[in-house]
């Protein structure tokens, strides 16, 4: 009796539909994700045994480096597609209007104003530390260039010692226009203290973080916290 010869089925899978799915859910996140920008200076913050999070939105944050140069980063609500008004990039153009009628009000004769195409480049930005007067020039130039300005020595946000409320320094001013914004949930964090941080490196003196704190209760900012990092056993 002959053998019965089993016909041999095709081993091979096809991955057309897999391939499919990949490149759509690659697709998706690379159009959904918002990449961290570089910030100006590193910063390394203190260990602590504090596990509270720091918030991903409504934060006005204060960058400091041991020299005591400042700068500052600004995040509004989440973006979503039935609020945009309250994104971030909406919330950093309207805060740079605001500085500007701000420190026009305060030097007679000063005329600073921004163009749409300014205000669009500063509403992109992860982190700014110019005066003011300095700012339209810097917002037009190039990416490389910007960096390079806020890493120069006389880079940063002027916040000379003022104990005058009615007199506020740029830092003030800043921070002022900022608790103006458009976004209310980020005016209540200010409020509550979670909507203002300090990030300093842990080899910044305290003399220099003092300036900054001094500065926020001044102007009646008396809530804020302070990032640090986990601490590990081995800490």
């Amino acid at each position: 009796m002959g053998k019965v010869k089993i016909k041999k089925k095709e081993t091979r899978i096809d991955m057309t539909a897999m391939s499919d799915v990949t490149v759509l859910l690659l697709t998706f996140f690379m159009l959904t994700s918002t990449f961290l920008q570089k910030e100006p200076i590193q910063v390394i913050t203190p260990p602590s045994v504090s596990e509270e999070k720091v918030p991903v939105s409504n934060l006005l944050s204060v960058l400091v480096s041991p020299e005591g140069k400042v700068y500052l980063e600004v995040l509004g609500s989440q973006d979503s597609t039935d609020n945009k008004r309250k994104g971030s990039e909406n919330v950093r153009a309207h805060m740079l209007q605001n500085m500007a009628e701000q420190y026009n009000a305060l030097h007679p004769g000063a005329n600073i104003s921004f163009t749409k195409e300014e205000l669009a480049t500063f509403s992109k930005l992860n982190a700014f530390g110019v005066p003011i007067t300095f700012m339209k020039k810097w917002l037009n130039m190039d990416t490389e260039e910007r960096d390079k300005i806020l890493q120069q020595k006389d880079a940063g946000i002027p916040i000379d010692m003022n104990e005058d409320p009615n007199r506020p320094n740029e830092f003030q001013m800043w921070v002022r226009a900022a608790y103006n914004s458009i976004d209310d949930e980020l005016k209540d964090a200010i409020v509550k203290g979670s909507g203002i941080a300090i990030k300093a490196d842990q080899t910044t003196p305290y003399s220099v973080v003092n300036v900054v704190m001094d500065n926020l209760q001044t102007i009646k900012y008396n809530k804020f916290t302070l990032m640090t990092a986990l601490k590990s056993e081995e800490d």
